[in-house]
């Protein structure tokens, strides 16, 4: 890896001040819809944690597309959300069939979230390969978990995505990415290889507290803890990414403002709940708080 990246910028309370989005709306069209995409029959779990933290951060609509057999249970288990059930293979979802199902959903949205739950890697690229070509002109893409693993693969979908793409990778998947699987994690230069992540992908890249634009800026969240390592929190960390995406934010701005949500609502449950002890959902009431005091 030879990129260099510039000094990261603090992401602080002001320098999110600056990036406030508008509260002033007519009504949830305005706020933006976002549709997340994933939840096979075993973990339907990650694309409603993923949903909600969407709404959280205040997108104004919710769509989710989860395997057949559990959308009924997840569109009672959030009423506040519309959910499409999506054809199945083997307990998995057929990522073939899903942009079919969703095509009129993919391009009205402002943001779609793809790949929370998923768990097949053959299926996820199906799945990408039937969806990003329907997503409208101006919808904006977070790639999470399996998407991350298959976009290397995937040349001309990257293409597609440029300039639009979030990725949230953990330093297993910026290897990945970058082609570099045998690469020492312990060792790697996370600035670095996300600086080349993100040219590489002409994506904004959040890891570990890092986020990096595509021209190499970079910004860093002072904050985060051990505790965040949980299942389910990932997931979280997507959704809060698409969600300020869905209310109009820039893939640079609504990184910024999810990792650092995040990061800090982590912290604050660490303090309360113990460093090792809170679980990923009480992440989506902790994250209320942190936006109130920044408004």
């Amino acid at each position: 890896m030879s990129m260099t990246s510039t000094p990261a910028k603090l992401v602080t309370p002001a320098l999110l001040r600056d990036w406030q989005l508008s509260t002033d709306t007519a009504g949830k069209e305005e706020r933006g819809t976002v549709v997340v995409i994933g939840g096979e029959r075993r973990t339907p779990g990650a694309v409603m944690l993923t949903g909600l933290a969407g709404l959280r951060v205040g997108a104004g609509r919710l769509t989710m597309g989860v395997a057949d057999s559990v959308a009924v249970a997840v569109a009672v288990a959030i009423p506040e959300s519309g959910v499409v059930g999506l054809a199945e293979a083997d307990g998995g979802i057929d990522g073939g069939a899903a942009g079919g199902l969703l095509a009129a959903d993919l391009e009205s949205a402002a943001a779609v979230v793809i790949g929370p739950g998923m768990a097949d890697a053959e299926q996820t690229a199906a799945l990408l390969q039937s969806v990003v070509p329907l997503l409208g002109e101006k919808t904006q893409v977070v790639l999470d978990a399996y998407a991350l693993g298959v976009l290397p693969g995937q040349p001309k979908l990257a293409e597609a995505l440029a300039g639009r793409l979030v990725l949230t990778p953990n330093r297993t998947e910026i290897l990945h990415l970058l082609g570099d699987e045998d690469a020492d994690e312990e060792s790697l230069d996370l600035a670095e290889a996300s600086a080349e992540v993100a040219s590489k992908y002409s994506a904004v890249v959040t890891a570990q507290n890092l986020v990096t634009a595509p021209d190499g800026s970079s910004w860093e969240v002072p904050a985060g803890n051990p505790g965040l390592g949980t299942s389910g929190s990932g997931d979280v960390l997507a959704g809060a990414v698409g969600g300020f995406l869905a209310r109009g934010a820039t893939p640079e701005q609504a990184a910024c403002w999810g990792t650092y949500l995040h990061a800090v609502s982590g912290d604050r449950l660490s303090a309360s709940r113990g460093p090792l002890s809170f679980l990923a959902r009480e992440l989506l009431e902790a994250m209320p708080p942190v936006i109130a005091e920044l408004n």
